[in-house]
């Protein structure tokens, strides 16, 4: 989809919030700044309720509210970390930030040690939160994705919290807030992101269609908001793409929207990659199905087998199945879908 995405278009305010629940709790925050963990489903909106409470309380939001996505340290090589232009002024420079030198027992043995992803994440951190605050007293650093987060990168951030409590607030989004240690977990108010009802989808979309002036009526937003079951942001985008093809959104032009068209097409060009050992450009295409197209791993993850079982026959159908079993009861489990799948990629490229 080329065209902005409405996701961040018509990004909500703090009043817009579907949730009722979450709203009350977070316009408490706005008058007396505290840690928060974000918990809820995927697609239930932790990522948006943080940036509208950002605006709601920063003069300056574009530059005290910093937003780190864990995935894009713990799913990612460390070359690939160290060439973002969000991070590599932090991490760039062969002294300083990408070799560490130890000294050993033997005083006059110095060896070199490159940073393990954990530092690297810590130590971003921990300049972002060393940062004054360009207008105001504080700062808001937004934890994306926590559930990725290994423990002893948490034992660093309980540091880092403490250092910098004064200055910097620290919301924590996660789909498992039991994967967080306790001291963390103590350290921040949970407030609950539930995910939104068919009822609650349905007014934010009419919200967002009206003010893209979109031809709709009420059975195509309840086709999609039902389609979407509870993820927000799949209805967005959903709701976008009937817009964009039709013209309109109604019960049939999203039916053939979202039930004709699919993703096949994405499947297999992944599949083909993966297969001929092009695990980047497979790997892309994995990215845009899940944040692009707003699909969830597991929702990727059944599109792959429903490819699989016109694609492959006998043993490789089976280990697709065997390794499909395996990758979803890691996601269950709260960890990342992205490196999850990415796994089943480079088995399908193992021989290539």
């Amino acid at each position: 989809m080329d065209a902005p995405l409405w996701t961040e278009t018509h990004a909500p305010t703090l009043s817009e919030l579907p949730q009722d629940d979450a709203r009350e709790y977070l316009q408490r925050a706005v008058e007396e700044p505290i840690n928060l963990i974000l918990q809820g489903p995927a697609g239930s909106g932790k990522t948006a309720a943080a940036r509208a409470l950002a605006r709601e309380i920063h003069d300056d939001p574009d530059n005290d509210f910093v937003e780190i996505n864990v995935a894009d340290f713990f799913d990612r090589t460390k070359k690939e970390i160290r060439s973002d232009p969000r991070f590599e002024h932090f991490l760039q420079g062969q002294t300083e930030f990408s070799k560490q030198y130890r000294r050993g027992t033997d005083q006059r043995n110095k060896y070199k040690r490159e940073w393990s992803k954990r530092d690297m994440i810590a130590h971003v951190l921990k300049e972002q939160a060393g940062y004054a605050p360009s207008s105001g007293t504080f700062k808001t650093i937004l934890l994306d994705n926590t559930e990725n987060i290994r423990e002893d990168f948490q034992h660093a951030l309980r540091r880092i919290m403490e250092q910098h409590h004064k200055t910097t607030q620290f919301i924590i989004a996660t789909r498992q807030p039991t994967k967080l240690i306790p001291p963390i977990r103590s350290r921040c108010f949970p407030v609950s992101i539930r995910a939104p009802s068919s009822e609650e989808t349905v007014t934010v979309l009419e919200r967002i269609v009206e003010r893209e002036d979109v031809e709709y009526d009420a059975d195509g937003l309840e086709f999609i908001a039902g389609y979407a079951n509870g993820n927000l942001r799949q209805a967005i985008l959903a709701a976008q793409t009937t817009a964009l093809e039709e013209g309109e959104i109604t019960m049939q032009t999203a039916y053939e929207t979202i039930g004709a068209v699919g993703l096949d097409e994405e499947i297999e060009s992944m599949l083909d990659d993966a297969e001929a050992g092009e695990f980047t450009d497979a790997r892309k295409t994995l990215d845009d199905l899940l944040v692009d197209e707003g699909l969830s791993g597991t929702e990727v993850l059944e599109s792959i087998l429903s490819i699989a079982r016109k694609r492959y026959q006998g043993d490789e159908l089976a280990q697709i199945h065997r390794l499909a079993a395996d990758i979803e009861f890691e996601m269950n489990e709260g960890t990342s879908d992205r490196i999850h799948v990415s796994h089943l990629l480079a088995e399908l490229g193992r021989d290539a």
